[in-house]
């Protein structure tokens, strides 16, 4: 099927690619088809660079729609229009890149704007994941000592751990069991390991147990 190559040419004027900002199945429908580009000077300028991807045709990503779209017609412009046409697109802003060139200078500033943007981003203060934690330790019978019991669990320091309000709740047959307030940051304190902490108080821990926990 002929290749229209007065539409073509108007298209990659301002264009690297018959789609997007990477050779894909569109530019190769639109390569198989066509034959002779060299009096239009945008389309020899694809011609040449798609022709480079030859061996990675298949592997390409997309379709070939968008390259249909300039398949079907063999009307053309004379080589003089379509030099007098070339010359009047030479003033106007080329936002894609006409040459190799040009397209190294938008892949640079791409990674500028993108390297800007991500130290911006850096900068920005991150926000502490925090809970509220009713934290219980029960001990073993009504004799053990709770003041030593609170004092050895408070002794605990911890990044991100700090302890709050406590009482004593009664459980039954005399005992009570401490039930204490903390405030982690979630991504520093291992409720888990926490307890594994205050378990190794043996002589008066019995156990721990989590009562409630909400998100700050």
């Amino acid at each position: 099927m002929p290749v229209d190559l007065a539409k073509l040419e108007a298209h990659l004027a301002s264009r690297s690619y018959v789609e997007g900002y990477t050779p894909s199945q569109a530019d190769v429908a639109v390569f198989k088809a066509l034959s002779e580009a060299e009096v239009f000077p945008n389309v020899a300028r694809w011609y040449t660079h798609i022709k480079s991807y030859v061996a990675e045709f298949d592997s390409l990503s997309g379709s070939s729609t968008a390259g249909e779209a300039f398949l079907g017609s063999s009307s053309a412009p004379a080589p003089a229009a379509a030099a007098e046409k070339k010359e009047e697109e030479d003033d106007e802003i080329d936002l894609f890149g006409s040459d190799e060139e040009d397209d190294a200078e938008a892949e640079k500033l791409k990674a500028e704007r993108v390297a800007a943007y991500n130290a911006k981003k850096a900068l920005k203060p991150k926000t502490v994941a925090k809970s509220v934690v009713t934290f219980e330790v029960k001990p073993w019978d009504d004799e053990t000592d709770m003041a030593k019991l609170e004092e050895s669990v408070r002794s605990i320091e911890w990044p991100g751990l700090v302890w709050g309000a406590s009482k004593l709740v009664p459980i039954g047959y005399g005992i009570k069991k401490l039930q204490i307030t903390i405030v982690i940051e979630d991504e520093l304190v291992s409720l888990e390991d926490l307890q594994d902490k205050v378990a190794e108080f043996e002589d008066y821990v019995q156990s721990t147990d989590i009562a409630a926990m909400q998100k700050l």
